[in-house]
């Protein structure tokens, strides 16, 4: 997004900040602004994103900024400086920032170094995720020890979790360019290729719609690994690709989608039979995913839907039903089912997973598998999620629960270590949460194995 973007009206603004400072009843809010990030010395700087919940409340996405929301008064007043003549030699001419804060609805603007005389220990803020966050806020309120104000979180969370119209509206454009990016690797892959050649394939679609990467993407023939962001992998005949990438639109909010494909034409008889349980485990997610239901019931469900399928192909053994009550089901679905989405791929993951994923009612499991459910709070409407299952033969996993005898009542570990060498596969789309349940977001790209195997030829 440009100085000069702006994705909502001052009115939406000026509303989001009314509704926070009605939920927090007083005090002073300081929204910290993100600066430039250097990669190598000072002036040779990552490329810039503004903090998310600035973004929210404040919407200017410029660097060196910070507000403070003083609810006594009903007040914002935005901290920054305007560009001197050198740094236009350089940049060019920029927009005053008084311009700018008016077209968002703020008229109090004060120099950078006058922000010590609006805040002190009393002042509420967000934990920081950045060294230089911290610094400042040592700084400015003059304290030694960083304490986040909890209400402030709660009620951010509250508000952020429910999706306006408007912004639903940039959730499927970002779905949307998403899934096309998708279709473009699916398409262009083959054997002989490295895989960092489909990850510039993937930049240069990003990159066409003036947008950028949501998350580092994950793409790899060794899709066993949760998190790889090595590309250096040549594909083969006979390899599964799983890509997990994402592409966040010049508004700032993101799409995130998962796609498993076949490096051949087509899938093996056993690399399909595993699809196909992954797929059902998602399937069976959709319509489950209710207002009022608990995302943690949801989980479960695809997990007893994956522990059927597995007991089916010969993986698994015993009362799927009893596996997935003991846990044995995480061996090859060590995640969670999915997780909030919005101007945050992990949507206000600086928050605290605890705050956003969860709330009174539900408390996170020590379980493995269980303990990396991001998301398992009632589902509301105006909430959008992803759902994205998997499948994966972790080899070290493996051989450690078959020499421990982990849920061997559970596990043919024959079978099993006959698919150590098969990597993963996972399937993931982007959902809101309406009133008669989960709606898909952006554009419809193909995932059952018919159309991935016709997409591939």
């Amino acid at each position: 997004m440009n100085t000069t973007d702006f994705p909502f009206s001052s009115e939406t603004y000026i509303q989001r900040r009314k509704v926070l400072i009605d939920e927090v009843g007083s005090g002073k809010i300081l929204f910290l602004g993100n600066g430039y990030s250097s990669r190598n010395f000072e002036d040779n700087a990552y490329k810039f994103r503004q903090d998310s919940s600035f973004l929210y409340y404040i919407g200017l996405n410029r660097d060196g900024l910070n507000a403070v929301i003083d609810c006594d008064n009903g007040e914002t007043i935005l901290f920054g400086d305007d560009v001197s003549l050198d740094h236009v030699v350089w940049m060019g001419e920029q927009e005053k920032l008084e311009d700018m804060a008016a077209k968002v609805g703020i008229s109090a603007i004060q120099p950078s170094q006058r922000i010590f005389d609006f805040v002190d220990k009393s002042t509420l803020y967000l934990p920081p995720y950045r060294s230089a966050h911290t610094i400042k806020l040592e700084t400015y309120c003059d304290i030694k020890e960083i304490n986040p104000s909890l209400k402030l979180i709660h009620a951010i969370v509250r508000q952020r979790n429910i999706k306006s119209a408007e912004e639903i509206n940039y959730l499927h454009k970002a779905s949307t360019y998403t899934a096309n990016m998708h279709k473009v690797v699916m398409q262009f892959a083959k054997a002989g290729m490295s895989e960092y050649e489909l990850v510039a394939q993937a930049s240069k679609v990003a990159l066409s719609k003036n947008a950028a990467w949501s998350f580092t993407p994950i793409l790899t023939v060794n899709g066993q690994t949760l998190h790889n962001h090595n590309y250096g992998n040549t594909l083969k005949e006979g390899d599964l690709l799983l890509f997990d990438g994402g592409i966040e639109h010049s508004s700032g909010y993101a799409g995130d989608m998962t796609r498993t494909f076949p490096v051949s034409s087509k899938f093996t008889s056993q690399q399909k039979d595993i699809y196909n349980v992954v797929k059902a485990a998602h399937d069976i997610a959709i319509p489950a995913s209710k207002p009022g239901v608990y995302y943690k019931d949801v989980h479960l469900l695809s997990c007893l839907e994956i522990a059927k399928g597995l007991t089916d192909i010969g993986l698994m053994k015993g009362d799927p039903e009893e596996a997935v009550e003991e846990g044995a089901h995480a061996l090859f679905f060590p995640h969670g089912l999915g997780h909030m989405i919005g101007l945050d791929v992990h949507d206000m993951e600086n928050l605290g997973e605890n705050f956003v994923g969860y709330d009174d009612t539900i408390r996170k499991s020590t379980e493995f598998g269980l303990k990396s459910l991001r998301l398992a709070r009632p589902l509301q409407t105006g909430n959008a999620i992803t759902i994205e299952p998997g499948i994966y033969m972790i080899p070290q996993l493996i051989e450690k629960w078959q020499a421990e005898g982990i849920h061997a009542e559970f596990l043919n570990f024959d079978v099993i270590n006959k698919y150590r060498d098969f990597g993963g596969i996972r399937i993931e789309n982007d959902f809101v949460i309406e009133e008669q349940g989960a709606v898909l977001l952006g554009d419809a790209l193909v995932y059952d194995a018919e159309s991935v195997e016709a997409l591939r030829g």
